[in-house]
């Protein structure tokens, strides 16, 4: 006979609601891999059931980083003093409220236990230094001898991984991972749980099950645990009425409503092989999940993580506020990342690329000369200490030139230059010649700046 549930009056609301039905482990005897959705020979394929979920954003919601776990497994290591540099950083870019509230760490080689001393030397509040283990008791040892208040464990939970990983059921994964949970739980760790590969998981018949079990240890504990929601192959959606395992807005709601985690213990971990990242983490947001996981410039396994950067923004567009988070610190770290360890932002990545905020078209740089608000997504001079520049080619045009000459100079309204202005005139014919003879390559700066001076000496002209 099937369960009755009570109608009970939701006083967020004011609607009465079936109670919430009570999900229990399914230990299927075969995976379900999904294989309606997932036919590994064709593209992933993205169902609807059109069931509406609703927005739930908490009143506070935060951004944490993997910028040292996550973000070095797909480059050369960082090292120690590389760490601590961009630690501080992070610090200074959370703000005094402490926006970036955690940072996660690798625990196996000296040198990454090196790092974690020394940033916890620095006594920061935030980033909270956090650190990332296998559910193993091998690994648990190390969280212990660091003294760390909380750790991430790695708990897969599609049947992708625990029937063809681990060689175990659901059931033999479950009570494992349980394990490793209390002996963190009965040393004081709080443990945070990594839902790995959530997006192809059974969310019933497993996530949901193992997620209430993990409630039930923290009410006995007394100690909060974590769930992060890890979408590892990126295959999330945040498209309204689609399907889980894929549905972000669903799978948020199910580890909400039926598995009773709160908000402020729940996280996404996104990745970017659908280029969803982004959306997938703001969607995360605003159907109730607090926290965010990211990772400095997108950096991260395959195709990369959800980019720190962007959600300091998407957090802003939210708010109305950011909270007290310095932005220009963003600009900062991009050119420690380019001068000193060596890594190349490839140019037009939101914010942070050499040119992503550079327009080369001559029609946008007369629109540009009149009002920069016209081709510039915000104030970048203040928010990122990067002014909007026009480069300069054989389309720029008069108006790209005397652009790029106010810009590049900085000089102040009174003394800008028009397109009739004389120096402007000749500096585009020199380009233009240089096209003329066969150039392909935009114009650098050094380049223009010798052939201003030159005319400015012949025009007998000051800047």
């Amino acid at each position: 006979m099937k369960e009755q549930r009570n109608v009970l009056m939701n006083t967020s609301n004011n609607l009465l609601e079936l109670e919430e039905p009570i999900y229990r482990l399914a230990d299927v005897a075969t995976p379900n891999v999904f294989r309606n959705l997932f036919p590994y020979d064709e593209v992933p394929k993205i169902a609807f059931n059109d069931r509406i979920v609703p927005h739930n954003m908490p009143k506070e919601i935060w951004i944490t980083d993997t910028t040292f776990r996550d973000g070095q497994q797909s480059r050369a290591p960082y090292t120690t003093e590389q760490i601590v540099t961009i630690y501080d950083y992070l610090h200074k870019l959370g703000g005094p409220n402490g926006m970036i509230r955690q940072s996660e760490f690798f625990l196996y080689s000296k040198k990454d236990r090196d790092a974690v001393y020394k940033c916890m030397e620095r006594g920061y509040q935030f980033p909270e230094i956090t650190s990332w283990i296998r559910a193993s008791k091998e690994d648990f040892k190390l969280v212990k001898d660091i003294g760390m208040k909380e750790t991430g464990i790695l708990v897969s939970c599609s049947d992708y991984h625990i029937f063809y990983k681990l060689k175990m059921t659901r059931k033999q994964a479950m009570e494992h991972y349980l394990s490793v949970v209390k002996d963190c739980l009965e040393t004081g760790i709080s443990p945070r749980c990594h839902l790995e590969d959530i997006t192809r998981a059974d969310i019933h018949g497993y996530v949901v099950p193992f997620c209430t079990e993990l409630m039930r240890l923290m009410d006995e504990y007394k100690i909060p645990i974590k769930v992060r929601a890890c979408d590892t192959m990126g295959y999330g959606v945040n498209f309204s009425g689609a399907v889980i395992p894929r549905s972000v807005q669903g799978i948020i709601y199910a580890l909400l409503k039926h598995a009773g985690v709160s908000s402020h213990l729940l996280e996404w971990h996104g990745h970017n092989d659908f280029y969803k990242a982004v959306s997938n983490s703001t969607t995360a947001w605003i159907y109730g999940c607090s926290s965010v996981n990211t990772s400095l410039f997108g950096i991260g396994e395959r195709t990369g993580n959800t980019p720190l950067e962007a959600m300091v923004f998407e957090y802003a567009q939210l708010k109305g506020t950011l909270n007290g988070m310095d932005t220009t610190i963003i600009t900062d770290l991009a050119e420690y990342y380019e001068k000193v360890i060596g890594y190349k932002i490839p140019p037009r990545t939101p914010f942070v690329g050499e040119n992503f905020n550079v327009t080369r078209a001559g029609i946008h740089a007369d629109g540009l000369l009149k009002n920069e608000e016209i081709y510039n997504i915000f104030d970048t001079e203040k928010f990122l200490k990067r002014p909007v520049l026009c480069a300069v080619s054989n389309t720029s045009g008069l108006a790209g030139v005397a652009h790029w000459i106010n810009t590049y100079y900085k000089l102040p309204e009174d003394r800008q230059v028009s397109k009739q202005s004389p120096l402007v005139i000749r500096l585009k014919d020199e380009v233009d010649a240089e096209y003329e003879s066969g150039r392909v390559t935009v114009m650098t700066n050094d380049e223009l700046d010798s052939m201003v001076k030159a005319a400015c000496q012949d025009l007998n002209m000051v800047l």
